[in-house]
């Protein structure tokens, strides 16, 4: 075996760090790019999974649908190439699906408040104990979709 096939063996067998992020993505703009780009940068051998929001759980925490559906938003996240993997979150157990991919760390935005206060507990309560991270905003006075004027942001179903 040559050096370098034995170099490509090393880091095949490598673990990879399961870093997971969630949001709605209803449209990508530069302050989703660096979310994500934060959230890879958090570990040398990280594997990016984005999970987007349900259609019904952005209606509850919001109070109305996004433009796309959850299909076309997954479609969207999977084809910037920013994820390693794109999934659906849960959608009436939103552990269920972090469970399953077993992740090592959550990257939350600077401004997500919906979930997080039980989540520590929760599955802390599961037995889990996943690093929880707050990643950085990047121009917050900027890039947020209700201030990038993305017209109309939600619409009603």
């Amino acid at each position: 075996m040559s050096k370098k096939d034995v170099d490509k063996e090393k880091i095949k067998n490598k673990k990879q760090i399961k870093i997971m992020v969630f949001g709605t993505f209803d449209g990508l703009h530069e302050g989703h790019i660096n979310f994500f780009k934060q959230a890879k940068k958090l570990m040398k051998n990280s594997f990016l999974i984005v999970s987007i929001a349900r259609d019904k759980n952005v209606k509850k925490i919001k109070g109305e649908y996004p433009i796309k559906n959850e299909k076309e938003r997954m479609i969207l996240v999977k084809k910037s190439n920013f994820a390693d993997k794109v999934v659906l979150a849960g959608k009436t157990k939103y552990l269920s699906h972090i469970l399953k991919e077993k992740i090592d760390i959550i990257a939350l935005g600077y401004d997500q408040k919906a979930y997080v206060q039980e989540l520590k507990k929760d599955l802390k309560n599961k037995g889990i104990f996943i690093k929880i991270i707050r990643l950085k905003p990047f121009k917050e006075k900027i890039y947020k979709n209700h201030l990038l004027n993305i017209a109309p942001f939600y619409r009603r179903r």
